[in-house]
């Protein structure tokens, strides 16, 4: 089955939702827990907002983040979708 009639059904869709969300959040957390573990483990959650997400900088931070988990989503549930 071609990737183009694997995409109209809905179990494709739910298999790759099952999938793709936990994959972004597991990515979030490694991200944050590697880019800020120091203001994470002090509790100094305001110096992890200010490095992280304030001024713009949450729209790239999430940005890779998404793309990443949609192509790995897609990937994943393609290859073990029959």
């Amino acid at each position: 089955m071609h990737f183009l009639e694997k995409i109209k059904k809905k179990s494709f869709w739910i298999n790759f939702a099952k999938i793709a969300i936990p994959f972004f959040v597991i990515v979030t957390v490694v991200s944050l827990l590697i880019n800020s573990s120091s203001e994470i483990f002090s509790g100094d959650f305001k110096a992890l907002s200010q490095s992280n997400f304030t001024n713009g900088k949450w729209k790239v931070f999430f940005a890779y983040k998404i793309v990443l988990s949609i192509f790995y989503g897609l990937y994943i549930t393609n290859k073990n979708t029959k």
